[in-house]
């Protein structure tokens, strides 16, 4: 009988699981597992600090957590068709002396790291809202607390965010995972079923870091490197509600926690690199770039040499990727406050532009060019003078295009005063670079709108430098005339060859090209 007894009781978990997932009752970093980190998300399997293996939300089925005597480590299949042990709420925080709530609120939060299947929505209904209104309770709590959190109770918090949040994301199958703009847009975002249990978890993260109660000494140790790489994870979710969260979080971190920053920026960096040069597939990107936005703005100046490296080697590729309009708004943001913080910064940024300008993509040559304008009123003169020469003959480009919302686009760059201020300034320069594309706009584009803005600028240039623009017409029209000149010289060596080549057809012998037809064609070589 005794044997029975004793046969039924949980086994009590080792000392060196209990110091591998967050820690037992010493106070122990969460640096401890990075080593397991990468095994444990390829794994699907969140491990508890008792040492029991919880599946993540795509799994079939979920152990029990067995802690605090509620639920015991067998028999419980939480997610199966049966729950041996009863999963019972706890008093309200309201129905307990001051003196006890902090050790109910670990004891509600170890109710909590039971992690539920909510792939079938008929199974745990009850348990379901039992955690549920437990997770409200603890919100409410971590909002109105007065007293600092001790070390144990931020262990015990940081583990039950960890065990709820930290999961392995499994894609959606998706034909044509890059796609354009549009496609994307049109489709339904996917949401994770498990978000009602989620969503309170991510707001009781939200509320405890932001919280006068949370020291953030003590609270660096649970909230470490191997913390926010896992929350850096989590921006590839396809749920935008769960992006929106982590979003405010990790800006929520950045902010408390200043001994993080530099290793938050660099592990942001690698998700860059890696979503540039070899997936380019990221849910989170721009959601990241948001956060970035507001960390840029508030950069100290002179600009750190790291910052500058970043803007060159991250922000400025990410405008190589097919999926640039789902995140282009925000990267032209960043880009533009490094510009602004930091004026001479601005040749290097056009540069990097037109280094990576659509040829075939007209869609994406007119958000360049709307970036573009952005970055130009923030440019000042000495910059700008650099970088005329390249940027003109590309604006040139856009200005000749048949498309004519890429051709508008480039003509509304005159509405600008500061811009037009910096054309009219370097006008000897700028104005032979584009006028044979103003004067074949002005005749022959087919866009009624594209015609009229043209004229507009060309009286711009007419009114401001009549000599210049003479100059500019008399040897446009010059090169014209070159250009009918050798056109007409080809004509009639084409037509020479055929007459040749219909003389020699009838009695089959081979057309023999004088020697003086190649020098009579060379000009146009």
């Amino acid at each position: 009988m005794i044997k029975q007894i004793l046969g039924r009781l949980p086994k009590k978990p080792s000392k060196s699981s209990d110091n591998r997932e967050f820690g037992g009752s010493s106070a122990t970093s969460l640096s401890n597992s990075a080593s397991s980190r990468s095994s444990d998300l390829l794994s699907n399997r969140l491990v508890t600090s008792d040492n029991i293996a919880l599946p993540g939300p795509n799994s079939t089925s979920n152990s029990g957590y067995g802690y605090g005597g509620k639920l015991s480590q067998a028999g419980n299949q939480l997610n199966g068709s049966s729950v041996a042990a009863p999963y019972e709420a706890l008093p309200g925080f309201r129905d307990v002396p001051s003196s006890e709530k902090q050790n109910l609120f670990s004891r509600k939060l170890s109710l909590c790291c039971v992690v539920f299947d909510f792939t079938d929505p008929t199974k745990n209904l009850k348990e379901k809202d039992i955690k549920r209104q437990t997770l409200l309770e603890l919100v409410d709590y971590v909002t109105s607390v007065n007293g600092k959190f001790t070390e144990t109770v931020m262990q015990e918090a940081i583990k039950m965010v960890s065990v709820n949040l930290f999961r392995s994301l499994t894609p959606q199958p998706r034909e044509n995972k890059v796609l354009e703009a549009f496609d994307l847009e049109e489709e339904e975002p996917l949401m994770d079923p498990a978000w009602p249990h989620l969503q309170i978890v991510y707001e009781f993260l939200l509320r405890f870091i932001v919280s006068s109660e949370t020291d953030a000494k003590l609270a660096k140790r649970y909230i470490d490197h191997s913390f926010v790489l896992k929350l850096l994870d989590l921006f590839d979710s396809e749920d935008p509600r769960e992006r929106e969260y982590l979003k405010t979080i990790l800006h929520r971190i950045y902010g408390k926690f200043m001994v993080h920053r530099p290793f938050i920026r660099k592990a942001v960096n690698n998700i860059f690199f890696r979503f540039i040069f070899e997936t380019e597939k990221h849910n989170g990107i721009a959601e990241l770039l948001e956060v970035l936005g507001s960390i840029i703005n508030g950069f100290a100046l002179p600009l750190k040499e790291e910052h500058k490296l970043f803007l060159v080697r991250a922000l400025i590729p990410l405008h190589k990727p097919k999926c640039l309009p789902m995140y282009h708004q925000q990267l032209s943001y960043c880009i533009t406050q490094f510009v602004e913080k930091d004026c001479k910064l601005a040749d290097a940024v056009i540069r990097g532009l037109l280094k990576y300008w659509p040829i075939t993509n007209s869609s994406k040559e007119v958000m360049f060019l709307s970036e573009l304008e952005e970055i130009l009123e923030a440019t000042q003169s000495p910059e700008f003078q650099r970088c005329m020469v390249p940027l003109f003959r590309q604006i040139a480009r856009c200005l000749s295009s048949s498309h004519f919302q890429v051709a508008e686009r480039a003509l509304y760059l005159w509405n600008n005063d500061h811009i037009e201020n910096l054309i009219r300034q370097n006008r000897r320069v700028i104005l032979p670079l584009i006028f044979p594309a103003l004067e074949k706009n002005g005749c022959n584009h087919w866009n009624q709108v594209v015609q009229s803005l043209t004229v507009n600028v060309r009286k711009i240039f007419s009114d401001v430098d009549p000599e210049l623009f003479e100059e500019c017409l008399h040897k446009f029209q010059e090169d014209e005339a070159k250009r009918e000149e050798i056109k007409t010289k080809h004509e009639a060596t084409w037509k020479r060859l055929e007459e040749i080549a219909s003389s020699k057809a009838a009695s089959g012998q081979a057309v023999l090209v004088p020697r003086m037809i190649p020098s009579q064609t060379s000009p146009a070589l």
